[in-house]
């Protein structure tokens, strides 16, 4: 799309600002107005110190090298944004923006909801797996970046990230290179590896920069980061190894070694990157290699990694299909045009669809633009509205006064029927407390029915053991409940209450109500056999255990039971009654199955006992409130 107003790229890289003013061309081209670069030093990649000094530095640009437009596009420093390729299954184009955010969460190093964050698409291998490539930033250090610019009066349209706009850049000025193409970007205090072939792209960051041999050569010659980085770009140089006569300078010499150092590990890094792009991206060997950022431009830079890759080195012109208009001094941004990959890139977002396209302009900036735009058609209607209430003052002034005398009346209407309305309050809360009521009342119905149902499930339950277990060894068997409590509900017990009304009982059914509920000795039926008369009963007047929980003392949840049953004096037969029973129990709804349990050992009884007990814990799965 052809603009016919300028627009700016601006970098706002770790050790250096750079922006460029561009204009568009009939074929979706760049034409290069001006051009403008300045150092940020030490504080530029030092979040503390780099708000106020980016703020600084892009006032004064703007009007030191005469920039006339205000519009825009940003790109945030490298070392502050993540990136991460990521491989995604073949799945319905509806769900790949869910799993993409699910891969963000996985992926991204800090929350996702303090993150402005973007993804593209570039792709998809030979197995049908998507290509993507994630980017993120903290939102706070983006708001920060484009608080910057707008405080400089600027409006910009994207946030881009570097790997992004190097890859547009490169496309654009590159487009006709055959194989794969290897760019290294050195930065201030990261760098990126791209490779490149016809339809690939891969991008890694390393956290390798130039300002790590600054910062080594000033430990090592005691000198201050800005002295060290002036002496750097003016005296130093790559020292390319081997045996070769130092420089007479001990300073030089010094930076030309730690250069190599700090290159070297960068080239380890540049070489594990190509090896994972040939087997895991199933990409191919670079043929040559591009050289651009900040740090490529120190002396013998392109020999080394010449030297070390073994291939063709040379420096990425971000400017080869750009057009120069004539005041652009040419010499001039040929010491620094490898500098602006970024800013091209950036420039490219404003005339064409690009091969890569992210922005991570915060959602609370884009409010902002949007409300500022607003704000001429705002005035504009407050000004109309202003002239529209002058114009109808006279007749709001005469409406009022008939809005008074209504008032006046229907306030006269409405005395007699507050009165009523406070009448029909007080009924409305009769009828409340009413129906309260009557569902207390239905509760307790519903719980005189509940706990019939509890004792009967526990009978049927006992009886069909009695009747499988006949039916297996062809005797008699019978099952009958000896003791039953809850550890849980604190109520009185049938005697010990009366003496002393204070102590806390467990519940305890006595052998009346067993009888009555035919659940305990007193009334088997069906195929049970008769118990003996000598088996022992629970003793009403003894002091029960203190129940184990100490949350509510009103409800009933765990019934804990000790089951009698008649001694078929195989061991082996008497062990299979409990886990009967067990099993019965966890099949009957009432009863939660995953809390019924046996609850102790199986007594040890020999021929001549006519009955053995052990022990069952039940749980309830609605407690019975008391």
């Amino acid at each position: 799309m052809l603009k016919s107003k300028s627009f700016l790229g601006v970098d706002c890289g770790a050790g250096s600002l750079k922006i460029a003013e561009f204009a568009a061309t009939a074929q979706s081209g760049l034409r290069l107005l001006r051009f403008g670069i300045k150092p940020l030093g030490l504080a530029g990649s030092q979040d503390a110190a780099r708000d106020a000094v980016v703020k600084k530095n892009l006032g004064e640009m703007l009007g030191e090298f005469g920039f006339l437009s205000r519009t825009g596009n940003l790109c945030a420093p490298g070392y502050q944004v993540f990136s991460k390729f990521v491989k995604l299954p073949p799945v319905d184009t509806s769900k790949v923006t869910q799993i993409i955010q699910y891969e963000a969460q996985q992926n991204v190093p800090f929350p996702l909801a303090e993150t402005a964050w973007d993804y593209q698409i570039l792709g998809s291998a030979p197995g049908g797996e998507l290509e993507v490539l994630l980017v993120a930033i903290k939102s706070d250090l983006v708001e920060k970046l484009v608080g910057a610019g707008e405080s400089a009066g600027l409006k910009m349209t994207v946030v881009d990230a570097s790997v992004g706009a190097l890859a547009n850049a490169f496309r654009f000025n590159y487009a006709d290179q055959e194989g794969c193409s290897l760019l290294i970007d050195i930065g201030a205090k990261t760098s990126n590896v791209l490779l490149f072939e016809a339809n690939k792209y891969y991008s890694r960051s390393i956290t390798i920069g130039a300002n790590a041999i600054t910062q080594e050569f000033a430990a090592e010659a005691k000198l201050r980061f800005d002295d060290a980085e002036k002496f750097k770009l003016a005296n130093g140089f790559v020292s390319l190894g081997g045996a070769y006569e130092e420089p007479e300078d001990p300073r030089q010499a010094a930076v030309s070694k730690v250069a190599r150092n700090v290159l070297t590990r960068l080239h380890l890094q540049v070489n594990q990157t190509i090896q994972f792009y040939r087997t895991s991206q199933g990409g191919a060997a670079p043929v040559r290699v591009y050289l651009c950022g900040g740090g490529s431009g120190m002396a013998y830079a392109a020999e080394f990694f010449q030297e070390k890759l073994n291939l063709p080195v040379e420096f990425f012109n971000p400017f080869r299909n750009v057009e120069l208009d004539p005041t652009v001094p040419v010499q001039e941004l040929e010491k620094v045009a490898q500098c602006f990959g970024e800013v091209v890139g950036l420039a490219l977002r404003s005339v064409a669809r690009c091969p890569v396209e992210f922005n991570l302009m915060p959602k609370a900036s884009l409010a902002r633009q949007e409300f500022a735009a607003k704000k001429p058609y705002l005035l504009a209607a407050s000004y109309a509205l202003a002239a529209g209430v002058g114009a109808v003052g006279l007749l709001f002034a005469k409406v009022g006064d008939v809005y008074v005398q209504s008032t006046a009346k229907t306030v006269e209407k409405l005395t007699p029927l507050e009165a009523k309305k406070t009448q029909l309050d007080a009924e409305q809360a009769k009828l409340n407390r009413a129906a309260s009521e009557a569902k207390q009342l239905g509760d307790w119905l519903d719980s005189r029915t509940y706990w019939p149902a509890i004792l009967t499930s526990l009978r049927q339950s006992m009886l069909a053991v009695e009747e499988n277990m006949q039916q297996k060894h062809g005797v008699p068997v019978g099952v009958w409940i000896d003791v039953l409590l809850s550890t849980d509900a604190t109520v009185a017990a049938p005697s010990a209450a009366a003496e002393d009304d204070s102590a806390p009982k467990s519940f305890y059914m006595s052998p009346e109500m067993m009888k009555r509920y035919r659940i305990g000795p007193y009334a088997m039926g069906g195929t049970g056999a008769t118990p003996d008369a000598a088996a022992p009963t629970p003793d009403a007047s003894a002091p029960a255990e203190k129940p184990k929980s100490s949350g509510s003392t009103n409800e009933l949840s765990t019934l804990r039971l000790t089951i009698r049953a008649v001694n078929l004096k195989i061991k082996e037969r008497n062990a299979e009654i409990p886990y009967e029973l067990v099993k019965e129990l966890k099949l009957n709804p009432l009863f939660d199955a995953n809390e019924t349990q046996l609850n102790g050992n199986l007594e040890t009884v020999d021929d001549n006992t006519p009955t053995f007990t052990f022990p069952i814990s039940l749980k309830l799965k609605r407690p019975i409130k008391l």
